[in-house]
């Protein structure tokens, strides 16, 4: 299995999300386009990325450098519990407000007050599950 955030996680994590309409579709719905990077909390830089545009994830690949919009991060432990057991909207609340969870960029609070961010946002966690780590 691909080690959590390499390049081939990524990129499966890429057609996962491409398959995922709750994510897609309602991403697409808003015209939503980022650069998301995801990592570990003791480390200066992400592991991995997707592009998304329009909803669509377009591209996914180990981190190399560039903008990005979002960058979370968290510790091995509590990706691997997220990923294995799936988190809600409460879960995720939770795991911010008490530093579980870290936006070294982008705006949790903004993102988690729109509905159609936030519900797709919430899914991402379940489909890296049909990942795994």
């Amino acid at each position: 299995m691909a080690e959590l955030f390499s390049d081939e996680w990524m990129k499966k994590f890429k057609d996962a999300w491409n398959a995922e309409p709750e994510i897609k579709d309602k991403l697409a719905d808003i015209g939503f386009d980022s650069v998301i990077c995801y990592g570990f909390k003791d480390e200066d830089d992400p592991r991995g990325f997707l592009k998304v545009e329009k909803g669509e994830c377009t591209s996914a690949g180990g981190w190399s450098g560039g903008e990005m919009n979002w960058d979370l991060r968290a510790e091995k432990e509590n990706w691997d519990k997220w990923i294995e057991k799936g988190v809600g909207m409460g879960g995720l609340g939770m795991a911010y407000t008490t530093g579980k969870l870290k936006f070294k960029v982008g705006d949790y609070k903004s993102m988690i007050k729109d509905p159609r961010m936030a519900g797709p946002f919430v899914k991402s966690f379940s489909v890296m599950g049909k990942v795994g780590t």
